[in-house]
């Protein structure tokens, strides 16, 4: 099976830390979060219960999202730039789709050539000082069912579509018919090895190659 369009989870598949939970640790709420996000990871508890309440504790602003933006090019996961290499290379679209925070996740984009329009991940608001306003409370990527939408927007046509995440909002794109690759290389979670198209499960993401082309 070969796929046209290939959609790329950021945290915990492109790099190995959960940006939200790196911006808990700078101010002393790292284990609270983490816990916040991998019940929503694991469909726990949905999306929308946990995304105001994290960033309403948090409250990054520019410094913080400017830190995660570094760390995670830092972190990135191995193979991720022979991947992206590989995909270009063939043709293939390739778009990030996240539920992250969208400014610290365009320096990774950047540096992968993926252009920003092809960057899907939630916006945050800064005030003049450069602390944290708001974030774009109508993104989809904020709630449940919000990776679906936002593979319905980039193709009608799931059929030439590939999702590659570790989490069960990755799954969602299977709603509109997109095919899921799960990847276990940085948490290994098992409603998505259990319920993806395919698993991948090396600490490198080159093996999802294989499922692709």
């Amino acid at each position: 099976m070969s796929f046209e369009i290939v959609c790329f989870d950021c945290d915990s598949t492109l790099s190995k830390i959960e940006g939200i939970d790196e911006c808990a640790k700078r101010v002393g709420l790292g284990a609270e979060m983490a816990k916040l996000t991998e019940a929503a990871m694991n469909g726990e508890l949905p999306l929308e219960a946990v995304y105001q309440k994290r960033l309403e504790l948090i409250r990054p602003d520019r410094a913080a999202i400017a830190e995660i933006a570094d760390l995670y090019i830092a972190q990135i996961v191995d193979g991720v730039a022979e991947v992206f290499q590989t995909l270009q290379q063939q043709q293939k679209q390739v778009h990030i789709i996240s539920g992250g925070l969208r400014q610290a996740i365009l320096p990774l984009a950047k540096l992968l050539n993926v252009p920003e329009n092809q960057v899907h991940a939630v916006d945050i608001y800064f005030n003049e000082d450069g602390s944290y306003r708001d974030f774009n409370q109508q993104s989809p990527l904020a709630k449940t069912g919000g990776k679906s939408i936002i593979c319905q927007q980039i193709s009608s046509a799931p059929e030439t579509m590939v999702m590659i995440g570790d989490g069960k909002t990755d799954l969602e794109a299977q709603q509109v018919g997109v095919k899921v690759i799960g990847f276990g290389g940085v948490v290994m979670r098992k409603i998505v090895a259990d319920n993806a198209d395919f698993f991948v499960n090396t600490p490198a993401l080159n093996g999802v190659l294989a499922y692709i082309l």
